[in-house]
């Protein structure tokens, strides 16, 4: 047996051992590690290695194994081996990541991945179930300066776009920040609205300026669940679509679906619902998935969406 597999072998021995072993055990345990014909060789072959484990820090103790301390049995501290759990306050969790954002320095962006794959609190706390390498690797230049916001407790003003292209100045309490679809969020109080609202970053505008000291968020807030997701993909809906549904889906199709409204049933028996939407693919994508028994009312981009998928797919057969 080579010396390193021989101390590597003796250490995950004693390490997992409940009591000191004594020499004889080792010897028995490891067998050919210690082998040698003479036992005074064997053990001096023994202290060697403790001796060398000693050296590079592994603590190897001498503990009596009777009452009487005729014998001497083997032990690693493991209070003493094991380094102690890294954590991070939330102010240094958010220094960390604001750091790594700030450089371009892929080293650092692939150290603090490894940092905070179990960390908690700061501006990270609450990425919607969101993998770190996804997180780190969806770049946006606003990220530093409002990573600063959050963990500042800071008020900033931005101008943003809505869905619908409408742009305004934002003034907001910034509380944290979350991934959903692979698109961050900055979450706040908007001032001027007076509740908490999300903001996805690729429609901020301008450049983030600091209005002072913010507000402390509510008790318990995690930003992740005040972004809002649904058939309309992730985001906030700021419009809505109007839905029909046969008889057979219709009591099931908007269960769960936050923000849906019933407007009537017709004499055919289908459902009309209006369904919170922000366009894009997503909502297009869910009502394709009730078949034949869902149909876009209105608006009509959306039901143009659904007839232009309708027909690529019987094109591509």
């Amino acid at each position: 047996m080579q010396p390193l597999e021989r101390l590597v072998n003796l250490v995950a021995l004693l390490l997992e051992a409940r009591m000191p072993l004594t020499f004889d055990q080792i010897r028995e345990k490891l067998g050919e590690a210690y082998e040698h014909g003479d036992v005074n060789s064997a053990k001096r072959m023994f202290e060697r290695d403790k001796d060398i484990l000693r050296d590079i820090g592994v603590p190897i103790e001498v503990v009596a194994t009777d009452v009487w301390e005729a014998e001497q049995g083997y032990s690693i501290a493991k209070d003493r081996y094991y380094l102690p759990e890294v954590r991070f306050t939330p102010e240094e969790i958010s220094a960390l990541f604001v750091a790594a954002r700030s450089g371009g320095d892929t080293s650092a962006e692939d150290a603090v991945r490894k940092l905070l794959s179990g960390a908690e609190g700061g501006i990270l706390s609450s990425l919607a179930g969101e993998g770190i390498a996804e997180i780190v690797g969806a770049r946006d230049p606003r990220l530093p300066s409002l990573g600063e916001a959050v963990a500042g407790l800071r008020r900033i003003r931005f101008s943003y776009r809505t869905a619908k292209g409408e742009t305004s100045e934002r003034v907001v309490d910034a509380y944290g920040l979350a991934v959903r679809g692979g698109h961050w969020y900055l979450v706040g109080l908007d001032r001027d609205r007076g509740e908490v609202r999300s903001f996805r970053l690729s429609r901020v505008s301008s450049d983030i300026e600091d209005q002072g000291e913010g507000s402390e968020p509510p008790p318990g807030f995690r930003a992740a669940d005040s972004l809002q997701s649904g058939p309309w993909g992730p985001g906030e809906p700021r419009t809505t679509a109007l839905v029909a549904f046969a008889p057979d889906v219709a009591w099931l199709a908007t269960k769960g679906v936050a923000g849906a409204e019933t407007i009537r049933v017709r004499d055919d028996g289908w459902t009309e619902t209006r369904v919170p939407w922000l366009p894009g693919e997503s909502l297009a994508g869910w009502v394709l998935s009730f078949g034949p028994d869902a149909e876009v009312i209105d608006p009509p981009e959306l039901r143009d969406e659904v007839i232009a998928r309708l027909e690529a797919t019987l094109a591509a057969r």
